[in-house]
């Protein structure tokens, strides 16, 4: 004879045990909420604190379909994912006249566009940008749902370069043949595959800090980390089981697509993506006889952040970075100094 073992709660027990899941759940969906309040909070401070230089905005657009699709046969599996996106405009131009575009993408896994950027913003808006930012697929503040559609160095792409379309296509005053991309961390990633991509649609990019090796950056991400990426709902596999599936996602294993004009930074210091990523990006542009610029700064107080926070060194390597924009962009005032700088974004406006 043989006896299996086995357990058997009593019915106080498996309550018990529903009751602790059943609480699990209610406190992801509280998390949700508060990053929605969190979120409306942050939009009215945008909308508060660029008043006196910008007309601001947030507009409702789509995307490709999303990348998985629990039941591809229920109504409406293969509609576009509907996304939110900010528009920023200078208060003072010319509509008559055309403006160039930079295509802003956040930075952050299941991140969000925050105020965290706002001295940049009036930094642009004081050299006649129009910026759109795109709150693409799994950002954060809009829900479980949109949340878990993310699509990392996936269909996310996609979103931004649609962000792009939509304002060429609502917004007489953008020159579709002077628009930039720009952004930092994963949202440097994102640029770079966007150029990548639609080589034709952009006429430079700047790539600071940006995610470049996904597999490189498995090996020294954390396990939280590298649970994402893995999740059923994204990926779904592991770099060691789809090598392949990391590699389509990474910009360093793409290099050979680059026509665009690109500027890439990167700071030996960087607590989040490690320069040696953006060292393969940069070998790899090399080996493929590519040109670009690129700087690789030595231990610059700020680590990840070097460039976007409001330090005397920060703002004048911002400066680097909008000169390079003004060579294939030509705003109608570029900022050339750390004085355009402080008047644009630190001063009132008179």
């Amino acid at each position: 004879m043989v006896i299996i073992p086995c357990i058997v709660y009593s019915q106080d027990e498996q309550s018990f045990k529903n009751e602790i899941s059943k609480l699990k759940e209610d406190n992801v969906e509280l998390n949700q909420r508060l990053d929605q309040l969190q979120k409306m909070v942050d939009d009215g401070l945008w909308f508060n604190r660029l008043s006196d230089v910008a007309f601001v905005d947030k507009v409702f657009m789509y995307g490709p379909p999303p990348a998985k699709v629990k039941n591809p046969t229920a109504m409406g599996a293969k509609n576009p994912v509907k996304f939110w996106s900010y528009v920023f405009i200078p208060k003072n131009i010319d509509q008559t006249k055309k403006y160039p575009l930079l295509v802003l993408a956040h930075g952050g896994v299941h991140g969000d566009f925050t105020t965290y950027h706002f001295h940049m913003i009036r930094e642009m808006m004081a050299q006649g940008y129009i910026v759109v930012a795109p709150e693409y697929r799994g950002s954060t503040g809009y829900g479980k749902g949109f949340y878990d559609l993310i699509d990392y160095g996936g269909l996310e792409n996609e979103d931004c370069d649609a962000s792009r379309q939509y304002m060429i296509e609502n917004y007489d005053f953008v020159d579709k043949d002077r628009v930039g991309a720009i952004g930092w961390s994963h949202g440097g990633m994102i640029s770079l595959m966007n150029i990548f991509e639609h080589p034709n649609e952009y006429k430079c990019a700047f790539a600071g800090v940006p995610v470049s090796d996904l597999i490189a950056r498995m090996g020294y991400a954390t396990e939280e980390y590298r649970d994402i990426m893995s999740a059923e709902e994204h990926i779904g596999k592991t770099a060691r089981e789809d090598i392949n599936e990391y590699r389509k996602r990474s910009p360093a294993w793409n290099a050979a697509k680059l026509q665009t004009p690109l500027l890439i930074h990167t700071n030996t210091n960087d607590d989040d993506v490690n320069s040696i990523e953006v060292e393969h990006l940069i070998q790899a542009l090399k080996a493929e006889g590519k040109k670009f610029e690129y700087e690789i700064f030595k231990d610059i107080p700020g680590g990840h952040s070097f460039d976007r926070i409001d330090s005397k060194i920060a703002k004048e390597i911002r400066v680097k970075i909008y000169k390079f924009l003004a060579q294939y962009l030509s705003p109608q005032k570029p900022i050339t100094s750390l004085q355009d700088i402080n008047k644009a974004a630190y001063l009132p406006v008179k």
